[in-house]
């Protein structure tokens, strides 16, 4: 094999929002291949150095400033919180829209300068570890030439081409716990509390954790069938079912709202403010207030009585807790893995698994639409057991 002008460092880093585990995976790919005697390197704060690596002295990459050459001491912090490399969401090719974009000096300059800044450290090979942004960023650097493997981390479990990624469980459980203070707290108080969940635009937090945490009504983007929401319908269905269980003497409950809503708000109330990926920010739209403050309004006006629904949002609190066994084991598995693919020659791929954690490489072609290079998400897939679950509990809930 042969790295990235015949470089033969390896490069790590990770990019996005924190997960549970993060440190697992991190720990797992530097350590095997520092134990293939292969020099590792870990870049804190993901692109954000690197992108600015243009020749000039004040961009110089310095050592335990901007990247630390890793040993085996890196064991130590598999269970340890937060991302031993830091994170930012730097986006170094917001401004590629397609392949022929990569051949733009201006347009891919960020791009070419993390190359240079790799080169310059002799670093020929890279392995990321990040949402999808990081994933079309790890593609278009093995699209200019440089040996690229990319780990899939969210806690929102939208990635194609994995069945759970490292964090999802350990964020659900946390979660979970919110909620069952949540329902405590609500039962005591003959309230109701409107739970808005992270998990961006899928629902898999949503319901995982709504039906973990004995929530009494679950909705996100999949129940939903239009791109924008019927405010009144999706209203009048909560009202429904808080009207339903007071005839069972129940005048309390946790309602959980995916965050993922806010991108099929009605144009007229929809946020505009976006981030440097062009997405809407989730938890700046705050959808569950916005439904929390219909359902009261309409709820009086259908009893003559007012109701205390109180909004609360979920979400940053999941992100760097101490991991579960679960994700501790799966991060160390595509840590493992990144390795595994390096030694197979499987560069320009994700690393996933199957079965009992048996490694596989997924294709970045096979992960990103190739004109126009946006990467592919995964939603709950209407219909599915795992969807029909929260369905299926809604009495056993509402009449335990």
């Amino acid at each position: 094999m042969v790295g990235y002008k015949g470089n033969e460092k390896v490069a790590i880093l990770f990019s996005g929002g924190p997960a549970p585990s993060a440190n697992a995976v991190i720990s797992s790919v530097a350590l095997n291949f520092i134990n293939g005697k292969i020099p590792t390197i870990g870049f804190f704060y993901g692109f954000e150095f690197l992108e600015k690596f243009d020749g000039k002295e004040e961009n110089d990459l310095i050592e335990n400033v901007h990247y630390e050459k890793l040993d085996i001491s890196i064991s130590r912090i598999r269970n340890r919180r937060g991302v031993y490399l830091k994170t930012s969401r730097s986006n170094p090719g917001k401004l590629v829209k397609s392949e022929k974009d990569l051949k733009d000096p201006k347009k891919s300059k960020n791009l070419t300068n993390i190359l240079n800044g790799f080169d310059s450290l002799g670093i020929g090979y890279l392995v990321t570890i990040g949402g999808d942004d990081t994933l079309k960023t790890a593609n278009y650097l093995s699209m200019m030439g440089l040996p690229a493997i990319h780990i899939p981390k969210t806690i929102d479990n939208d990635y194609y081409g994995i069945p759970w990624t490292f964090g999802y469980w350990s964020s659900v459980q946390t979660a979970k716990e919110s909620l069952l203070s949540l329902k405590a707290d609500s039962e005591s108080t003959n309230s109701y509390f409107i739970a808005e969940m992270m998990g961006r635009k899928a629902g898999w937090i949503t319901y995982a954790a709504g039906v973990a945490g004995e929530a009494v009504m679950m909705i996100s983007t999949e129940d939903i069938e239009n791109d924008s929401m019927d405010m009144r319908k999706v209203t009048s269905d909560i009202v429904d079912k808080i009207l339903e269980r007071e005839k069972h003497d129940k005048y309390y409950g946790v309602i959980c709202i995916a965050e993922g809503l806010a991108d099929k708000l009605p144009d007229e109330i929809k946020p505009k403010e976006r981030d440097k990926h062009g997405n809407i920010i989730m938890s700046k739209a705050e959808v569950g207030r916005v439904i929390r403050d219909l359902v009261c309004k309409l709820y009086e006006e259908r009893t003559g009585r007012k109701k205390k629904i109180i909004y609360k949002a979920i979400g940053y609190e999941t992100r760097n807790i101490p991991p579960i066994s679960f994700d501790v084991v799966l991060g160390s598995m595509l840590g493992f893995g990144a390795y595994k693919l390096f030694n197979r020659n499987e560069f320009n791929s994700m690393v996933s698994v199957s079965g009992n954690f048996s490694i596989i490489a997924v294709p970045f072609s096979e992960l990103i639409d190739k004109k126009t290079l946006v990467t592919k998400l995964r939603n709950v897939p209407k219909g599915s057991d795992f969807f029909e679950l929260k369905e299926a509990l809604t009495f056993k809930i509402m009449d335990e």
